[in-house]
Parts: C-alpha cells; sequence; structure tokens
C-alpha cells in the first residue's frame, strides 16, 4: 500500500483510504476497505494520538493488496505508525 501523510489543520490525525478496483468485483473491493479501515482504526490512529501526531493520513492500496492476509496489512500499518510516530518525536 501506499501512504501519504501531510500536516493537519485540525487538531487531530484524520484518515482517508482509497482502493482503487485493478479489475477486481466490488465485493472484493469493499473486503479490502474494511480490512484497511479496521487496521487503521486499531493500529495506526491509537498510535498518532499517543505521540500527539495531527496529521491527515492518505492509504491507497495497491493491486496486489487484495491477495494479501489481515495480518500482514495489520503488520504494515504498524510499521507506518511507528515511521510516523519517530517523525514526529
Amino acid at each position: 500500500m501506499d501512504v501519504f501523510v501531510a500536516e493537519s489543520p485540525a487538531f487531530r490525525a484524520r484518515l482517508a483510504v482509497i482502493v482503487p478496483k485493478f479489475g477486481h468485483r466490488i465485493v472484493e473491493r469493499n473486503r479490502l476497505k474494511r480490512r484497511m479501515r479496521e487496521g487503521v482504526r486499531l493500529e495506526l490512529l491509537p498510535r498518532c494520538r499517543e505521540c500527539g501526531a495531527s496529521v491527515d493520513i492518505l492509504v491507497r492500496a495497491r493491486a496486489g493488496a487484495y491477495d494479501v492476509e489481515y495480518e500482514v496489512l495489520r503488520r504494515e500499518l504498524i510499521a507506518v505508525a511507528e515511521e510516523l510516530c519517530s517523525h514526529v518525536s
């Protein structure tokens, strides 16, 4: 997945998730969106709150994300959160 981060004019972290079709059915696309939002909700946003990052985060799925297990997505989001917090601190 691609992750883009920018300083937020709001005083909290905000999120946008983009999942292109890449030739997949809407059911598969919605499943991937739900998985990505859940991973962000459980892993990325709480870590942003802990380190005091008020940023806008855009997460864009790549074509290979449709075939990846949830645990792999979760680990990638944890790595993004740790990277983000290391730059804020």
